[in-house]
């Protein structure tokens, strides 16, 4: 009894469907699965010929299929693994794969079919048959284009080719003329700087206000016209693969009180560039030039962004993993909106109004940086100033 009931409840819960028939063909047991499938209560087929359940031409097939299987018992022939299609309640049709076994029951024979639903698999096919050919349709496509590709390729490699022997002239004449034109600049910039100093010095016993301030414009408009001249000169090197490592040993606290001492002349009224180092240590391996060229950049932005009366704060730091070097300041600070902008060439904050610029300071520094295998960081919120950051692997 126990084994009777289990059997049951597999037919029952079985997730395919599961029909038996008598030897004419009558439905005489059908479990749920197969009423899902094929939209009947069991009422409704029980006693009823099993090809109510099919549609053409296998209704017609099915008689056949029965007197062959009692003549031969090769079950096959009724269908083991046979793909058909059942016919629904509505009238709709679906393909399943069937399977038929022979059972010997209280002295009579008993058919059962096994009914796997192949709907999902049979769209599923479907589905890749279509992406198939419209794949093929895209192979086709892109196949012309890109014959077409290739023969506008090889055009433009004729033009390329052509053109490239005077881009490479305009590139040594664009070369020539920014190296001569920040030299040929210097001089007469220098002039102006040395006779400004002079008009100062002589003007001193007068104490006139107008006279040092006007003499500040000078000044000032010099230095702004100076680092334009360096910037430029330094992107035609970058730009010209020029720009060649030198590594040395040196001491970078000297090199960071040197600095300040430098810039602090260049500050506004009041503003203070505060120098610490952190380590036991000072003595670094790395290209002296390029890295005192990086420094001065972040401090000349901190003291023209920063109002008067105000710190910068300029940190070295040389620890067993890295050397860091840190500019902060309290100035205007950089919009978030620019930010991801802020090393590209040429480009400047939305918020930096009349304040002189070129947009390569930063430029320069990543690419400096980056060429003794340092990294540039920064952080910044609108009026509440910038922290530049740039550090170096120990070598």
């Amino acid at each position: 009894m126990e084994n009777a009931a289990l059997l049951k409840a597999i037919i029952q819960n079985a997730i395919d469907g599961i029909i038996t028939i008598d030897e004419r063909g009558r439905i005489e047991t059908i479990n749920p699965s197969a009423c899902k499938l094929f939209q009947y209560t069991p009422e409704e087929v029980i006693g009823k010929n099993i090809t109510i359940l099919m549609p053409p031409p296998y209704k017609a097939e099915h008689d056949q299929y029965i007197n062959r299987y009692q003549q031969t018992k090769n079950p096959h022939i009724i269908g083991i693994g046979r793909e058909v299609t059942g016919l629904r309640k509505d009238g709709s049709t679906f393909p399943f794969r069937l399977a038929v076994s022979e059972v010997k029951f209280l002295g009579r024979d008993v058919y059962a079919g096994f009914i796997h639903d192949l709907s999902r698999e049979k769209e599923a096919e479907e589905q890749l048959k279509e992406y198939a050919s419209h794949l093929e349709e895209l192979v086709e496509e892109r196949t012309l284009s890109l014959k077409q590709s290739v023969l506008e390729l090889q055009k433009a490699k004729e033009e390329v080719s052509q053109s490239l022997e005077k881009e490479k002239e305009l590139g040594q004449l664009k070369s020539r003329f920014v190296s001569m034109a920040s030299h040929e600049f210097r001089t007469p910039l220098s002039a102006v700087q040395l006779s400004a100093s002079l008009i100062d010095k002589y003007a001193e016993p007068f104490q006139s206000t107008s006279i040092s301030k006007h003499v500040g414009k000078i000044k000032n408009a010099v230095g702004n016209l100076t680092t334009i001249l360096n910037d430029f000169l330094s992107l035609e090197k970058l730009e010209a693969g020029r720009v060649e490592l030198s590594y040395s040993t040196f001491d970078i606290v000297k090199m960071g009180e040197e600095i300040t001492e430098e810039m602090q002349l260049m500050a506004k009224q009041n503003q203070n560039i505060i120098y610490q180092h952190t380590g036991t240590t000072s003595m670094v391996t790395l290209d002296a030039n390029l890295l005192k060229n990086c420094i001065i950049n972040l401090i000349a932005n901190a003291i023209k962004y920063s109002g008067e009366d105000s710190f910068i704060e300029f940190n070295t730091e040389l620890n067993k993993q890295a050397c860091i070097v840190t500019v902060k300041d309290n100035g205007i600070g950089i919009p978030k909106s620019d930010q991801k902008h802020l090393f590209e060439a040429f480009f400047r904050a939305n918020n930096t109004g009349n304040i002189p610029g070129t947009g390569l300071g930063l430029n320069i520094v990543t690419r400096y940086a980056a060429l003794m295998n340092g990294k540039v960081g920064f952080e910044s919120e609108v009026n509440e100033g910038a922290t530049f950051t740039i550090s170096f692997p120990v070598q």
